[in-house]
C-alpha cells in the first residue's frame, strides 16, 4: 500500500476496524453479563441487550483519552500508514477468532495492542515503539485483575458485615436487583475502554491520510461508530466464553456476582481515566477469582484460571507475529 490510498479503499479499511469492534463486543460480551446469567438474575438474552445498551452509552461518561494511547502511544504515528492498520487489526482479528472458536477468554484489548506492535515494527524496527505506551500497558496485564481481585475480595469482606443480620434468602433478594446496577456499570466501563481502542486505530488511519485538521483527535462520527460496532457485537454474544467466565471458574452467589463486577468496573473507571488500555477479560477474571477465593482457595478451579493466564502470556507476542505477517503480506502488492 501507498502512504495515501483511494478513498473507497480507506473506507474499506475503516469498516476492518469496525469489524474488530464488533468482534471485541462479541468476543468480550461475557466478560459482562457472565456473572448475572450465571447466577440467574437474567436471562442471557436480556442481559445482552442490556450490556449493549450501557456499552453503548458510554461514551457520554468517559474522555478519550484511551484512544489517544493507542492512537499514538504504542507505535509512533508517523510511522503509521495504512499496511500497519491492516496488519494491525487482522492479527487482532485473527487471534479474537481463534480464542473464540476455543471458547479462551483472552484479551482483544492486547490482541490489537500486539498486533499494531507486530505491524510497526516490522515497518521500521524497534525504534518505532513507544516505549513508555507500551510499559504502561504491559504493567496493566498484571495490575488490572490484581485490582480487580483486591476490590472484589474488599467488597466481599464490607457486605459480609453490612448484612450479617439478614438472612441468606433476604440478600439474596437484594442482590439480584443490585446486580442489574452493578452489571450496568461493569459495561459502561467495558465500553468506555473498549471501544475506545478501535477509535485511536481509525483516528490515527485517518490522520495518516492527512484527513485530521488541528492535530491528532477522534472525531464525533468515529466515537458513534465504535460504540455501536461494539454494542452491536455485545448484543449476540459470546455463549462459550459466557459458560467459562459465568461458571467454570467459580460458583457465584448475587452478592458475589455484585462484588465481581462493581469491582471489575471500578478498576475499569480508574483505567478508563489514566488513559490505560486495560483487558476487560483480565479484569473480570481477577474480580471473580477474588469473591471465588473469599470463601475458600478450593473454590476456584485453578487450573481454569490458570490456562486463562496462559492464554494472557500468549497473546501479545501471537497476535504481533500474525500483524507483521499480514504487513509484509500487503507489501507483495
Amino acid at each position: 500500500m501507498e502512504a495515501h490510498i483511494a478513498f473507497p479503499l480507506l473506507v474499506a479499511l475503516i469498516g476492518v476496524a469496525l469489524l474488530f469492534d464488533f468482534l471485541n463486543g462479541l468476543h468480550d460480551a461475557a466478560n459482562s453479563i457472565a456473572t448475572i446469567v450465571s447466577t440467574r438474575v437474567l436471562k442471557p438474552q436480556y442481559a445482552v441487550a442490556w450490556a449493549a445498551f450501557f456499552n453503548f452509552i458510554a461514551f457520554l461518561f468517559f474522555g478519550l483519552h484511551v484512544a489517544e494511547t493507542v492512537g499514538k502511544g504504542i507505535v509512533d504515528a508517523s510511522i503509521i500508514d495504512p499496511a500497519v492498520i491492516f496488519g494491525a487489526l487482522m492479527g487482532a482479528i485473527a487471534w479474537n477468532l481463534i480464542t473464540w472458536g476455543l471458547g479462551i477468554p483472552s484479551s482483544s484489548s492486547h490482541a490489537l495492542i500486539g498486533g499494531l506492535l507486530g505491524a510497526g515494527t516490522a515497518k521500521a524496527g524497534l525504534s518505532a515503539v513507544v516505549w513508555s505506551g507500551v510499559f504502561k500497558t504491559s504493567a496493566a496485564i498484571v495490575l488490572s485483575p490484581a485490582i480487580g481481585l483486591v476490590l472484589a475480595l474488599l467488597l466481599v469482606l464490607i457486605i459480609s458485615w453490612v448484612f450479617r443480620r439478614f438472612t441468606p434468602q433476604g440478600a439474596d433478594r437484594v442482590f439480584r436487583k443490585l446486580q442489574l446496577v452493578s452489571a450496568s456499570l461493569y459495561s459502561l466501563g467495558h465500553g468506555g475502554n473498549d471501544a475506545q481502542k478501535t477509535m485511536g486505530i481509525i483516528a490515527v488511519l485517518l490522520y495518516s491520510q492527512g484527513m485530521l485538521t488541528g492535530g491528532f483527535h477522534v472525531p464525533f462520527w468515529v466515537v458513534l461508530s465504535c460504540q455501536a460496532a461494539m454494542g452491536l457485537g455485545t448484543l449476540l454474544g459470546g455463549w462459550k466464553i459466557v459458560h467459562t467466565m459465568g461458571s467454570k471458574i467459580t460458583r457465584l452467589t448475587p452478592a458475589q456476582g455484585f462484588c465481581a463486577e462493581t469491582g471489575g468496573a471500578l478498576t475499569l473507571f480508574m483505567a478508563t481515566h489514566l488513559g490505560v488500555p486495560v483487558s476487560t477479560t483480565h479484569t473480570i477474571t481477577g474480580a471473580i477469582v477474588g469473591v471465588g477465593a473469599s470463601r475458600r482457595l478450593s473454590a476456584v478451579r485453578w487450573n481454569v484460571a490458570s490456562s486463562i493466564i496462559v492464554a494472557w502470556v500468549v497473546t501479545l507476542p501471537a497476535a504481533a507475529m500474525i500483524g507483521a505477517a499480514f504487513y509484509w503480506l500487503t507489501r507483495l502488492f
